[in-house]
């Protein structure tokens, strides 16, 4: 089951997801108190309703939209929330998922995932293996590759954090031992998912 159009039988949480991710004036979008009310809501959803999500809505280039950081707390009574913020349109941070080879048909098993930050005329970029875990709408990954970018033009490539080695265990290694992203809200236009860390975010389609 997968939730992309907004009608009247669409939940309330998803109607308001569905208004934050739209591209249009300010004062047109949600608070972001409401944004967070509605992920958690959507994330509650999913899993009582056991919703999968096909790993092709998620193949693509995304932009970083909304992120909310999980609270520091001592409570032992789940994650605590922060309040969450829309990123400005001037923040340039992408992820994108695509096939490990574009010649091979889509292997949830054989996917890489790339993480692009811009901060002025510098860009970042990280690479790594990924595969997902259909029944728990779950993509792992463990970065092993960093781009280095100035004006367009890459000026250093090379492994990062033991990437050679990283790269070579990547398939034995177990999800829990793994950076990941749980998703749990997939519209026509963005995608929502929770991350290892506890936080949470909104990326919205490129092009």
């Amino acid at each position: 089951m997968t939730t992309n159009l907004v009608s009247s039988t669409t939940p309330d949480f998803l109607v308001t997801l569905a208004k934050a991710t739209v591209l249009g004036q300010k004062s047109d979008r949600p608070p972001a108190a409401n944004v967070v009310t509605a992920l958690l809501k959507s994330e509650k959803f999913t899993k009582q309703q056991h919703i999968n999500y096909p790993l092709e809505s998620l193949i693509g280039s995304w932009r970083l939209h909304f992120v909310v950081s999980p609270k520091k707390s001592r409570q032992r009574s789940g994650i605590k929330m922060g309040n969450g913020f829309y990123v400005p349109r001037f923040v340039k941070a992408n992820i994108s998922f695509y096939p490990a080879d574009a010649n091979q048909n889509l292997n949830p098993h054989q996917l890489k995932i790339g993480n692009q930050l811009q901060v002025g005329l510098i860009s970042f970029k990280f690479n790594s293996p990924a595969k997902f875990l259909g029944k728990k709408n779950l993509l792992a990954f463990d970065f092993t590759q960093i781009q280095v970018g100035f004006l367009g033009q890459t000026i250093y490539s090379g492994a990062f954090r033991g990437g050679q080695k990283k790269n070579q265990e990547f398939a034995q290694k177990h999800i829990r031992d793994l950076p990941f992203f749980a998703f749990f809200a997939i519209g026509e236009n963005y995608i929502a998912a929770r991350g290892r860390g506890g936080g949470l975010a909104i990326w919205v389609k490129e092009g």
